[in-house]
């Protein structure tokens, strides 16, 4: 842990305390409030925007691929939408897409948001079915379904980048400490330290009596001692307790879970105690009525491993087949531009240790071990970030086809060959695990790809610790809405070249 941690810790100490002073009347609870408002209103008119949308495409259009006679009065949709937005906003409901805790975080969000427009669809239909009365377009009804699933995660999107920044201003945090001090507690709280994402306002921890106090050596502030914890919780507002189960005794953990397990003004959370291994994901199984724990070996299994490989061919082999003059083009220029071989192919680490070569277009010359030697400052530079960012190796079509990526383009092979994913954590070498400590077993259970958190988030600029962060938090919450949406927001950060070297 650095200082940058506990003075994080100050300012929130500081903020919390500042905007209960200036906005005295807006409480925690009434923020929850204000926001379910905001996103229940958001719905309604993305939800009736979708449904317009749909009208227009199907009967105003003059799209040729609709050529089936359909009622059309815009009185009559009119009125079974207005009869549909209650229906689709009480299916949105039971699945919890109005309880705060599950939302403006992760793409659960969004997973549950595509399941709950599918059921709603289908209530229409099956209406259509039973009712004969009740007549709807075909084509008005399949628009509706991806339309009203498109505008109203576009709503819920635009109103979590306004959470988020009013995160940063002190709103819609929740106060939380953590119970217990170890190594599993700093782990976690580096990754709850960013409010913009966790939601959570973490004052510091509570010393469970199995430790002194530290924080003069960790900078990690220890608010008392866990007879105090009333106290503390009182004072400070505090509305989670996270304990560390791996600092606590058993008989602590119960006795704490008898206080708050039921409480109704403060939520109890216990880790996993084994936080380094349960990123690969775990199921429960059950041998004479006994639960116990299973590993995964991979990340994915079953229908998700086919979503991604589904979507790893499906885009690959025909974004090959349209690419294929620039990669023709490309490599003829790194051919004619310097010495050497077009393709450079480096040793990574692919699932379960398994080495590959990764496919790049060369941007070094062929000498490049003998140009670096002559820099010291830069040889010490690669060895502690992995990068450089003016690396005197890098031809001057190599440094182009980096700022744009292009050099990156031979990896679809590696992806049509099975090794890689268009979408995953980042690829690295083997003397690069070791970097990666106690989660170096992690990141071997799913395929390294093209692109990924890390590139979306700055790329090189970003240090390596906050890659670890990223490509540890695609493992753990890997879904194929994360994988659409870190593919979306790829675009953008390759145009815009930033940490791009």
């Amino acid at each position: 842990m650095n200082s940058i941690f506990r003075k994080k810790v100050e300012k929130n100490i500081e903020v919390a305390f500042t905007l209960n002073d200036v906005l005295p009347r807006i409480s925690d609870q009434a923020q929850i409030i204000l926001f379910t408002a905001g996103l229940f209103l958001t719905d309604i008119l993305m939800i009736g925007f979708a449904f317009w949308f749909a009208y227009w495409v199907r009967f105003q259009a003059n799209i040729p691929f609709f050529v089936e006679e359909a009622l059309s009065s815009p009185d009559y949709y009119l009125g079974v939408v207005l009869l549909i937005i209650p229906i689709w906003l009480i299916i949105f409901a039971s699945f919890g897409l109005y309880k705060y805790d599950n939302l403006v975080g992760g793409v659960w969000e969004y997973n549950q948001l595509f399941n709950a427009t599918t059921i709603a669809v289908l209530i229409v239909v099956a209406a259509g079915f039973f009712q004969p009365n009740f007549y709807l377009a075909r084509g008005w009804i399949l628009i509706s379904w991806f339309s009203a699933f498109f505008f109203t995660a576009l709503g819920r999107f635009l109103l979590r980048r306004l959470v988020y920044y009013m995160r940063t201003n002190g709103w819609f945090l929740v106060n939380a400490v953590i119970v217990g001090f170890n190594g599993e507690a700093i782990s976690i709280a580096e990754q709850l330290q960013f409010t913009r994402n966790s939601g959570l306002r973490l004052f510091g921890y509570i010393n469970s009596g199995n430790q002194v106090k530290t924080d003069d050596n960790t900078h990690f502030l220890c608010l008392g001692y866990l007879d105090e914890l009333d106290i503390i919780i009182q004072e400070y507002g505090i509305q989670k307790v996270i304990l560390i189960s791996s600092a606590l005794e058993h008989e602590q953990i119960l006795a704490l879970y008898q206080n708050y397990g039921t409480s109704e003004k403060v939520k109890l959370h216990i880790s996993s105690g084994i936080y380094e291994i349960f990123t690969t994901g775990m199921s429960v199984k059950e041998f004479a009525w006994v639960p116990l724990v299973e590993v995964h070996k991979v990340r994915l299994t079953g229908i998700n491993r086919m979503l991604k490989l589904v979507m790893d061919y499906g885009l690959t082999i025909p974004g090959i087949i349209l690419i294929s003059p620039i990669l023709l083009m490309v490599a003829l220029a790194v051919k004619f531009t310097s010495p050497g071989p077009i393709i450079h192919r480096r040793k990574v680490m692919g699932v379960n240790g398994k080495v590959f070569d990764a496919y790049k277009f060369r941007t070094m010359y062929t000498n490049g071990d003998e140009i670096l030697a002559r820099y010291p400052q830069k040889v010490a530079e690669l060895a502690r970030t992995h990068k450089l960012k003016d690396d005197p190796r890098i031809t001057k079509f190599g440094a182009f086809i980096r700022k744009t990526s292009l050099d990156e383009l031979p990896q679809l092979f590696n992806v049509l060959r099975n090794e890689m994913s268009l979408i995953g954590p980042r690829i690295i070498a083997p003397e690069e695990v070791q970097e990666y400590q106690k989660w170096g077993m992690n990141l071997l259970t799913v395929k390294p790809g093209i692109t990924g958190k890390w590139q979306v988030s700055g790329r090189s600029d970003i240090s390596y610790q906050q890659r670890v962060q990223l490509d540890m938090y695609y493992i753990r919450n890997w879904s194929i809405w994360l994988d659409l949406q870190i593919l979306i927001q790829t675009i953008p950060a390759v145009l815009s070249n930033k940490g791009a070297y």
